[in-house]
């Protein structure tokens, strides 16, 4: 940050950043959430089996989390965290509005993959730039506000596709609709890179002699957070659930993802703030309280499947704010890309795996599913408490690692 500004300049600048870059989640969710909203039956009507649609969503998934690996480690060791941003949200978000282009469900599958692929590409590097801001404005802050922007968006995209459909458009229709929001995105990420070419001035202090290894505590975090991605059930099988017990009528299933998103972006907000002032600590009663999400909606009625899907929600927006915040502050700054991006393939391929595990255990029974949901999640607990043992003066919600 340029030494004649003020701190309150500074904080104002960090804070500017951090909502720009969360308007840009916004119209980015609202996009390929809207996509994947209704791609699934898409693949339908062009020929493709429900293994096939199986199938090419856990690969798009598995692949895209794999390259994260190398677009932080490229961010990282080239400093070209806008460029590699740029090209991500480019070839994620413009796959979209091409689908409605796409004669076979061949021809939709590279594209469905490429979409996956940008995301993979721009998340790392987008991360690194929002941790240097937060540390002028708090990293729960920072990451909070942008979780709850992003769900904002994965909450109107799909209602904007539903329109589309509900007003007698086509799948098309409504992937050439996206574009919009696809443009809009692009716009405001240009706009932030035209105000901040050098994120990394963003930051409070600059840290000299850093060890360039990440440090121990990392990749017990990161294990930790594993398990918690693989006892996570994705909504996909719940959806599946609801659909196949008629607990509630199949209208309400895309209500229900709403619920849940906008459960997350309450929540982001509110641990994002509780993680500025307490640390790590509000992660445990967030993961505890989010695990038992699967036994309300696999066991429950209606009543207790709405506040099944609502703690789904909470937990996501505990993955999503406080699991990055805290990512954020254990590595070096000129590490942070590269840290996020082993992270997330970690918690990714634990996700993949469990989501798999699951699956399976759902086809035997829902009790048994519910039951190692929880296990796995409430597993991940006295790790991350033995954690915040281990280091209890360190304020892992300053902003500093």
């Amino acid at each position: 940050m340029d030494a004649t500004l003020s701190q309150n300049d500074a904080l104002r600048a960090a804070k500017r950043f951090v909502i720009l870059i969360g308007i840009v989640s916004l119209f980015g969710d609202m996009t390929y959430e809207g996509a994947r909203s209704v791609v699934g039956p898409y693949l339908g009507t062009l020929g493709a089996s429900g293994a096939i649609v199986g199938a090419v969503a856990g690969f798009a998934e598995l692949a895209g989390y794999g390259l994260r690996l190398v677009s932080g480690y490229v961010g990282d060791r080239t400093g070209s965290y806008w460029p590699v941003t740029i090209l991500g949200y480019v070839i994620n978000l413009f796959a979209v509005p091409l689908l409605a282009l796409m004669g076979s469900w061949e021809a939709a599958v590279v594209l469905i993959v490429a979409e996956r692929a940008g995301r993979a590409l721009r998340t790392p590097t987008r991360d690194a730039m929002l941790s240097e801001a937060a540390t002028q404005t708090g990293a729960g802050w920072a990451f909070g506000l942008h979780e709850a922007l992003d769900s904002t968006g994965a909450i109107i995209g799909p209602l904007i596709v539903s329109a589309v459909l509900y007003a007698g458009g086509s799948y098309r229709a409504g992937f050439g609709i996206l574009v919009i929001p696809a443009v809009l995105c692009i716009g405001v990420l240009l706009t932030a890179r035209a105000q901040f070419p050098r994120p990394t001035q963003l930051a409070a202090v600059e840290t000299l002699h850093q060890p360039n290894r990440l440090p121990a505590r990392f990749w017990i975090f990161a294990l930790a957070s594993a398990l918690v991605g693989a006892g996570y059930a994705d909504f996909s099988l719940l959806a599946f659930h609801f659909s196949k017990t008629s607990v509630v009528s199949t209208p309400l299933v895309p209500a229900l993802y709403a619920l849940a998103m906008a459960a997350s972006c309450i929540a982001a907000l509110a641990l994002g703030r509780a993680f500025d002032r307490s640390g790590m600590k509000v992660l445990i009663p967030a993961v505890a309280i989010a695990a038992f999400a699967a036994p309300l909606a696999f066991l429950g009625g209606p009543l207790l499947v709405f506040v099944g899907v609502a703690l789904w929600g909470v937990g996501m927006a505990a993955q999503e704010s406080v699991m990055r915040a805290i990512v954020g502050t254990m590595a070096a700054p000129r590490r942070r890309a590269t840290a996020f991006g082993i992270f997330h393939t970690i918690f990714g391929v634990a996700w993949f795996g469990g989501s798999t595990l699951l699956g399976f255990l759902y086809d035997q029974s829902p009790l048994l599913v519910s039951i190692v949901s929880v296990a796995l999640q409430l597993l991940s607990l006295p790790v991350f408490w033995r954690l915040l043992r281990a280091r209890p003066g360190a304020p892992m919600g300053s902003g500093a690692p």
